[in-house]
Parts: structure tokens; C-alpha cells; sequence
């Protein structure tokens, strides 16, 4: 777009708050914010930044949604950088996005709060607090009786479902209650979402008034909570916290950008106690050269300001806040300062003391996590891939072919993300080809039906030589799945890819990440595999003298019943509580 189309399509935008989007055919280049649509728009004519001047010329429309108030521009902002991935947007590498209310485009429309809403809803939101959501969705279903089940679940009754016994669903389903009663319903739900806090908070106030009167005082708490919810519902996304109460949760952040690439590491403090660490990977971190909101400070904001200003809505769609939260330096966005003002979090760049030490720890985990990305980068052009980012590791393990599993670990970064890390027990063979296959299989054919709720891995590690490394091809083949595979043989540590070996240098840090993840797939499988193996009943069980503790270190020290049969009576009275009648015993029995 020129300056003139750029122009014409501003003077067509409302001045209210609002969501606004470069687009390119069917592609969002960019998303941004504004408390007044047009203006923000207009100054686009001129971009004062390369960067941005690229973005607008490129694009070939503005599309834009209107929001009620500046913090709900704020999240949908979020929660479309989420959805679309722009180019040219600051962006965190995770899918979390805040809640939506959607009202369906059905005869009998159900009410649903969801992160990913249907293209024929009525939506509203998106909101900060995804309990308060639950508690007022609960209160408008139980008030109007607004369905929120399934169409699969709708279909074809011919008794209502529980939700009607336990009042929140009127049961259009059974034709309970006509479509023109349902539809009115569904207005008043409507009117509600819109902002007309009075169609809920009314019989709210009326029934908690009324169940007082009654004594029944743990109903009208309840209520009283349920009031205090629904009235606080449209104050802005959700209501501030007031009070001097003391800080229990605080959360510290630190930055380090290199390129286009940026690591935020996270320390989390709960009652004075560090608690946790976590680094996030933030993508396209360059600063936004040319952002209107820019150029009217005298001074321009620094990179990990900037950043920051994008990563805390982005992180924070589905997480709590924390009481307070310690920077390395503000926010450049004075929107996103705002918000977290009124969400009652305190936000501080200590200079000295405790604070100031633990904001530079979480710098110092950043800058680590950022040279881990490097490893991965030379690992992809080692392998001549297009990334090496997230790595999935898989091993199997079995006792000559009883009890066998597999494991499927993840790494991201070079780091392990134990939170997709998964393990199958697979059918009993003393195959492991077969069993690679069949693993390999499992993971792939999850991955192309949508049933694996994990991003799709850069590139795949089985622990083995080139006979594993053909069952694996085999099973992605058989699924469809095109994903870079290798295999890393122990014996000679040698990667194994398709078209060639490999043999690096054992001090080479290409080699020294494959080794890791193929150590914590052994691990994994291993560990898993003696789960399996020590809680399947044995011969030993009936044997006296051995109990299940007894069994497990037997099982342990051997391998199988059949290394136990194959063990001398000296060997099985080296283990723990093993004299010389019970090895006697299970020599002779076995």
C-alpha cells in the first residue's frame, strides 16, 4: 500500500479503541493497537522505520476490530499475534491466548468460552481472568439456561442431560422450552456480554437477598461471590486489586537479545522462596522502528523495553499475575504499564540490594539460554536442516522382549521440556526394529490426524545405528510425516542420517546435544520400562521368602525372571535380603 491508500483507508476506521491488521491476501503481516483507530492508522502514511516501511508496502489491506475499552484492545492484540504468527510482530513462541465468550450461530446457540472461536459467532471479550469468566459463563447458563453443550451431544435426545437436572440448560433439546423463549434468553445473555452488567447482577442481588432472609447463609456467600464476579466482569477485563496486602508471588525477568532472536528468562518467588526458572524463546525481537507511540517520546525505547512491552500480554494470556513483578527496566508501552496498574501488579526495576540480584540472575539465565540457541543453529547446518529448535528423542526398552515401551522426550532450545515428554508401552517382541517402528509410528500418525496436541519436532533422534534409523523411515513413511530423522549409534557415536554418517569430533557441541537427548530418551525408556516390568505378576510371587520389595530388587539386579533363573546362589545372595535359604529357595524353585 502507498501513503494515499493507507490514507483513504483511515479516514474510513471509527476513533474508538480498537484492533488493526496489515494484511497481505490471506496473510496478517502485522498487528497492532489503538485507543483511537484512525489516528493510529493514519500515521502509518509515514512511517518513520525501514522495518515497518517494508511491512506497509507489502501490504495490500487493513482490516480492524472495534473493542470497548483499551485493555481489551490490549489482549486481542495478544491473542491475534498469537493466532497468526505475524511477520513483522514481535512474537512468543507458545500458543497460550486469552479467553473468549462466543455466542454460536445456531437455532439454539450454546455459550462457550473458547481461545479459538468459530467464524459465524458473536464474540466478546477477550478477558484476563479465566476463573471469573467460568464463574459469570455458570451464572448466565444457571439464570438463563443457555445450552453449552456439543452439537454431537444435542442431537437426537430424547431425554434431557444432566445439565438440565442441575439447572443450568433449559433443554432445547426435548423441546422444553419454544425457540422464541430460548432466543429471548439468549438476548439477555447478549445484553449482558455487551456490557449491561444489571440483566445478571439483578436476580443475583434479588436471590442473595432472598436466601439470607431464608437463613440460608452459605447460599447467599455464595452468591454474594458470584455478584461480586459478574459486577467486576466489564471493569476493563477484569477488577484491580486494592489494599496493601503483602506481595506473596513475585516473578523476576530478565532479557538478552541477540539478532532476531531473544531469550526472557523467568525466577518465580513464592512467600520470599525461589521456586522455579523457565526461559521463553520471543521471536522477531528487533525493536519496532516505526510504531507511531515511538515517535512521540523524546526518547526512543530500548530493545529489551520494547520486548518486554510484547512479551507480557503475550506470556501472560493464560497464566496468573503475580503480586509483583521485577524488571531489568520498564515497559515501553505505557498501555501495558496501565494494565498491569489496574490488575494490581507491582511493577519495579530494583537498582540494589535482594531485588536487583535477582534481576540480574535472570539475566544471567537468559544470556546462558541464548548461546544454547546457538548450538542448536549449528547442529541445523550441520545437518543441512532448516532448524533444530525442538529435537524429539526415542528409545524403547524391554527385558528380551518382555514388557517393552518406548520413550518420546523433547528438547526445545537444548534444553529438556519435560512437560512433552511421553512413553508407550508397546506390543511384546525381542525385535528392536519392530519396536522403533511401531514407536516412530505411533508418534507420527498422532501428529498428521491433529491428535498430538505438541508442535511438530525440526528434527527426530532414535538411539541406535542404521537399522533403526530404517524403521523410523519406515513408520514416517507409512504415516506421511515429513520430519528430519537421524540415528546416534553408542559405539562409535557416529549421527546416522539418510543420505550419509557423520563423524564429528567427540568435543563437538553438534555431537554433544544429540548425546543429551539420546541419554535422557535411555533415561526415560529405562525408567519406564522397570514401572512396567515391577508391577506385571511374576513366578517370584509365589515363591517364599520373596515379597514384592524383595522382587522389585531381584527383577532390578537381573533384568527378567529369566536372569534370575540363569543367576548362581552366590550371585542372588549379593542381592539386598537375599540369605543362603532364599537363594537356595529360588534355585531350586526356578
Amino acid at each position: 500500500m502507498d501513503a494515499d491508500a493507507v490514507r483513504t483507508r483511515a479516514s474510513d476506521l471509527p476513533t474508538t479503541p480498537g484492533v488493526y491488521q496489515f494484511e497481505r491476501g490471506d496473510t496478517v503481516l502485522y498487528v497492532g493497537k489503538a485507543v483511537d483507530l484512525r489516528d493510529r492508522v493514519r500515521s502509518y502514511v509515514d512511517p518513520r522505520g525501514e522495518r515497518i516501511r517494508r511491512m506497509v508496502s507489502r501490504a495490500d489491506r487493513i482490516d480492524f476490530s472495534v473493542t470497548e475499552t483499551e485493555t481489551q484492545a490490549l489482549l486481542l492484540e495478544a491473542n491475534l499475534v498469537k493466532r497468526f504468527q505475524p511477520k513483522y510482530n514481535v512474537r512468543l513462541k507458545d500458543d497460550k491466548s486469552y479467553p473468549l465468550v462466543q455466542l454460536t450461530d445456531h437455532a439454539f446457540p450454546r455459550i462457550e468460552i473458547t481461545r479459538d472461536p468459530a467464524d459465524a459467532a458473536t464474540v466478546f471479550g477477550p478477558y484476563t481472568n479465566k476463573g471469573r469468566v467460568e464463574t459469570v459463563v455458570k451464572a448466565l447458563r444457571e439464570t438463563f439456561g443457555v445450552r453449552g453443550c456439543s452439537d454431537h451431544k444435542f442431537a437426537g435426545r430424547d431425554r434431557p442431560c444432566l445439565d438440565y437436572e442441575v439447572g443450568l440448560c433449559t433443554a432445547p433439546c426435548v423441546d422444553y422450552v419454544d425457540e422464541s423463549s430460548y432466543l429471548a434468553d439468549v438476548e439477555s445473555v447478549r445484553r449482558f456480554l455487551d456490557g449491561e452488567t444489571g440483566v445478571l447482577a439483578d436476580p443475583l442481588r434479588d436471590a442473595m437477598t432472598a436466601a439470607a432472609d431464608d437463613r440460608e447463609f452459605e447460599r447467599a456467600a455464595n452468591l454474594r461471590d458470584r455478584l461480586d464476579a459478574v459486577e467486576s466482569f466489564h471493569e476493563g477485563g477484569a477488577a484491580a486489586v486494592q489494599g496493601d496486602a503483602a506481595e506473596r508471588t513475585v516473578e523476576v525477568l530478565g532479557v538478552a537479545i541477540e539478532g532476531s532472536d531473544a531469550t526472557v528468562a523467568r525466577l518465580t518467588s513464592e512467600s520470599g522462596k525461589l521456586v522455579d526458572r523457565e526461559r521463553h524463546r520471543v521471536a522477531n525481537a528487533e525493536r519496532p522502528e516505526a510504531g507511531p507511540r515511538d515517535d512521540e517520546r523524546a526518547t526512543p525505547a530500548s530493545d529489551s523495553a520494547a520486548l518486554l512491552s510484547a512479551f507480557l500480554p503475550q506470556f501472560y494470556a493464560e497464566r496468573d499475575l503475580p503480586d509483583a513483578l521485577l524488571l531489568p527496566e520498564r515497559p515501553a508501552d505505557e498501555d501495558v504499564l496501565a494494565w498491569l496498574d489496574r490488575e494490581g501488579v507491582n511493577v519495579r526495576v530494583p537498582g540494589a540490594g535482594r531485588e536487583a540480584t535477582l534481576v540480574d540472575l535472570a539475566l544471567k539465565n537468559a544470556r546462558r539460554q541464548t548461546g544454547r540457541r546457538d548450538e542448536c543453529a549449528a547442529l541445523a547446518d550441520a545437518l543441512g536442516i532448516d532448524a533444530a529448535d525442538r529435537i524429539e528423542g526415542f528409545d524403547v526398552s524391554h527385558a528380551r522382549g518382555k514388557a517393552v515401551v518406548g520413550s518420546d522426550v523433547c528438547f526445545v532450545d537444548g534444553e529438556e521440556a519435560k512437560a512433552d515428554y511421553r512413553r508407550k508401552q508397546l506390543t511384546d517382541e525381542n525385535d528392536d526394529y519392530a519396536n522403533i517402528r511401531r514407536l516412530v509410528r505411533w508418534r507420527a500418525e498422532r501428529a498428521v490426524e491433529g491428535r498430538d496436541d505438541r508442535p511438530d519436532p525440526d528434527l527426530l533422534l532414535v538411539d541406535g545405528g542404521e537399522g533403526q534409523l530404517n524403521a523410523a523411515l519406515d513408520a514416517l513413511d507409512a504415516a506421511g510425516w515429513d520430519v528430519p530423522v537421524v540415528a546416534l549409534a553408542k559405539a562409535e557415536e557416529r549421527v546416522i542420517a539418510p543420505d550419509r554418517t557423520y563423524d564429528w569430533p567427540s568435543d563437538a557441541e553438534t555431537l554433544h546435544l544429540l548425546q543429551r537427548v539420546r541419554d535422557e530418551a535411555h533415561r526415560f525408556a529405562v525408567a519406564y520400562h522397570q514401572q512396567v516390568r515391577d508391577e506385571v505378576s511374576t513366578t517370584l510371587d509365589a515363591l517364599p521368602g520373596v515379597g514384592p520389595e524383595l522382587r522389585k530388587r531381584l527383577l532390578r539386579r537381573f533384568g527378567s525372571v529369566d536372569g534370575v533363573r540363569q543367576a548362581s546362589e552366590s550371585e542372588l545372595e549379593a542381592v539386598e535380603g537375599v540369605g543362603p535359604a532364599t537363594a537356595a529357595t529360588i534355585a531350586a524353585r526356578l
